[in-house]
Parts: C-alpha cells; sequence; structure tokens
C-alpha cells in the first residue's frame, strides 16, 4: 500500500508512540483488559486522533488511505489500541461530513474527544443497518431509548455516534452524536473477551435519553445512507488494515522465533525445515494478497469507480479470513512455544478472530458479494 501522506502526516512520529508508548504496554493491556489511556492519550496529544478531521478546525485533513496506514501500524503493535482508533475515526468520518457543531470537530481534531459508533443493538444483532431503537420527538428536543449489544470504548469515548429509527421521516434510520455523560446511558457490563481485551466493547442502554435537535447527523431518516456511503467504506478498509496488521506482526514474531531456535542436537534452526518454511511461504503469501486488495480497495474508492462497492465487501472478509489462517499457521509452525505469552503470536491469533464476527460478519459479506455479482440488491 502506496504510504500517500502530506507533510503534515508524521509517520516517524507514529512509530515512536508505537516502539515507546503502546509496544511496551500491549501485554498489560491484554493480560489485564485494561483501557490504553496512555497510548490514546500519546496518540491524540501528537495530532494522530485528529487525522481525518479537516484542516480548517486544525485537523491533519487525511484520507482514508492514511487511516489504513495507521491502523495497520497500530494493530500489528495493539490490537485494542488499532480498535479503538479504527472506531474513532469511523465516528470522525460522519461527524466531519455532517455536524454542525465545530467545537466538537476542534477538540477531536485537537486530540481532546474520542468518538465510536455506537450501531449494533441487541434485537437486530450484527445487522447494524437495521436498528429497532426509538427516537421520540418531545417538547424541548428528541429522547432516545435503546439497547445497544457492543460498543467500543464503551465508558471511555466522550461521544457516541448513535443509530435509532427515524423520529418524524420516512426512512430506515437516523443518526445521532450523543455525549457519553448523557443523563439515562448505561454500560451494561465490562468487556472479558477472548481478544481485543483493552477495547472496552460493552453493551449500552439508553434510557430516555435527551439529546437536541441539532445533534442529529444528516437528515431525518438518512442513517442507511450514511452507514453505507460513509462509514462502511472507512470501517471496511480499516478493519482489513487492522487484520494485515495482526498477519504481519504473527509472521514477523515466527520469523523471529525459526529463525532464533536451534535443536541443539543438530544445531539446526527451525527455519532448517521445509515443512516449517512452507507454512511460512503460505503466511506471506496471504498477508501480500490481502495487502494487494487493500491498496486496490483504496484505489478504487480514490478513482470513484464503479466497483468500488464491491471492492469495500471483499477486502473485508478476505483479510478476516486470511488473518485466522495466518494466525493459525504462526501457532503451528512456533509449536508449543506460541502458547507462552512472552513470544507474542498468541496474542494475535485470539485478536484476529474479532475481524470476522465484528459486523457485517465475514459469513454476511460473503452473502452480499454474492448478490453483488448476480445483480441481486445487497438490503432486500
Amino acid at each position: 500500500m502506496t504510504e500517500t501522506v502530506n507533510n503534515k502526516f508524521d509517520l516517524n512520529k507514529l512509530d515512536d508512540i508505537i516502539n515507546h508508548e503502546i509496544i511496551p504496554s500491549a501485554p498489560a493491556v491484554d493480560e489485564k483488559g485494561e483501557f490504553p489511556c496512555d497510548s490514546i492519550n500519546a496518540l491524540g496529544e501528537n495530532g494522530f486522533l485528529g487525522l481525518i478531521s479537516a484542516n480548517e478546525v486544525g485537523g491533519l485533513g487525511q484520507s482514508q488511505r492514511a487511516t489504513a496506514i495507521v491502523v495497520e501500524k497500530l494493530a500489528s503493535a495493539c490490537a485494542s489500541t488499532a480498535m479503538i482508533v479504527c472506531m474513532h475515526y469511523a465516528g470522525t468520518a460522519v461527524i466531519e461530513k455532517h455536524s454542525r457543531n465545530r467545537a466538537i470537530r476542534e477538540d477531536i481534531a485537537s486530540g481532546k474527544h474520542l468518538t465510536t459508533l455506537a450501531f449494533s443493538e441487541s434485537s437486530s444483532r450484527s445487522q447494524f443497518w437495521a436498528p429497532t431503537s426509538a427516537a421520540q420527538k418531545i417538547d424541548d428536543g428528541v429522547r432516545l431509548n435503546a439497547k445497544k449489544s457492543w460498543v467500543t470504548s464503551a465508558g471511555q469515548a466522550d461521544s457516541y455516534v448513535w443509530s435509532s429509527l427515524p423520529f418524524e421521516a420516512e426512512g430506515n434510520s437516523t443518526i445521532w452524536l450523543v455525549p457519553s455523560d448523557a443523563k439515562g446511558l448505561t454500560v451494561l457490563a465490562p468487556f472479558n473477551g477472548l481478544g481485543l481485551r483493552g477495547n472496552y466493547s460493552s453493551p449500552i442502554t439508553a434510557e430516555s435519553v435527551a439529546v437536541s435537535p441539532d445533534a442529529m447527523l444528516g437528515a431525518d431518516g438518512q442513517g442507511f445512507e450514511i452507514m453505507m456511503s460513509v462509514v462502511l467504506p472507512y470501517f471496511s478498509v480499516m478493519n482489513a488494515a487492522f487484520s494485515i496488521g495482526t498477519m504481519e506482526a504473527a509472521v514477523t514474531k515466527s520469523i523471529q522465533h525459526l529463525t532464533q531456535t536451534k535443536f541443539e542436537h543438530t544445531g539446526q534452526n527451525l527455519a532448517d525445515l521445509p515443512t516449517i518454511r512452507a507454512y511460512l511461504s503460505r503466511m506471506r503469501i496471504k498477508t501480500d494478497m490481502c495487502r494487494a486488495l487493500l491498496s486496490e480497495t483504496l484505489a478504487s474508492l480514490e478513482d470513484g469507480r464503479e466497483d468500488a462497492m464491491l471492492r469495500v465487501l471483499e477486502v473485508k472478509a478476505a483479510a478476516g479470513e486470511a488473518s485466522t489462517e495466518v494466525t493459525d499457521l504462526a501457532m503451528r509452525v512456533c509449536g508449543g512455544a506460541a502458547f507462552r505469552k512472552e513470544v507474542g503470536v498468541e496474542r494475535h491469533f485470539r485478536d484476529a478472530r474479532a475481524a470476522t464476527v465484528m459486523a457485517p460478519t465475514t459469513d454476511a459479506l460473503y452473502d452480499f458479494i454474492g448478490k453483488a455479482l448476480c445483480g441481486i440488491p445487497l438490503f432486500e
């Protein structure tokens, strides 16, 4: 993937943050299930939370390609931090396009405001485009009631880009910017999962949460269009980058283990075994294939090509599926040592599983891709 960036986007600074803050803290974030506050603060202080915020509000004014670069680099170091930033960028993309609240846009640009998506609901599960939660018009604004099933950075973000049924207009849904300290919001339980253990992905309920009509992002009933035209391209690209970063880390750590571990009685390294090298080759090829597809997807979006949505659907499915294969092979080639946390491979193995079940799930994407190929509407 070509690193097309302007002079305000300092990749060396990002590498410094990763090497000196994120990598050292990643094992503890995973082991203790801690939100990576210091890592997120460091990214914010150095402009990376404002990566796609407009220059006019103090942001870096970057594009989807830049988000893919950042998320991939972060995922190779700490998957939890990468997913928090991924969801922040997805939410920011909506806010930048549709919010009339300049102060929040400026706070995001300066790294003082963390946002996230709150789409998935208990009633519609991973079909995030079909909220059933209510938005009721009242004299002083709007009241929201919902049971959100999975919200990354729950209780840690400063705002939620929130979906509901329309409150007046026709349409599938409406999007709101809901402050995280709004009265009536409750984070139901801390996250305690297999992987992404520090991403604080938890259910949130809303009971008569009051928001101003100005909190609406886009028009009433326009939510589905925003999800498909803004959120899905950003999220799919970044999710694929997340998977590629996880694969790269697994490949790198596998090579280190295979080239440094010897059979003392023969003097051979594990890398001297042809079978081991063949597995490693498969890992490299799978990773490179996904990187090529991601590059093609970004090009299709940048050029406004007709096949852009097909590529968007394909890239998340392909990278998510490949990441489970590559990290499984990493566990295999590193053998019993892979089960030790200090080797680091098993963390990537666990983290990789998340991409296939994050909405839209890989199975759902296969169905959408098949529909697209056959000329069938995706969401009917």
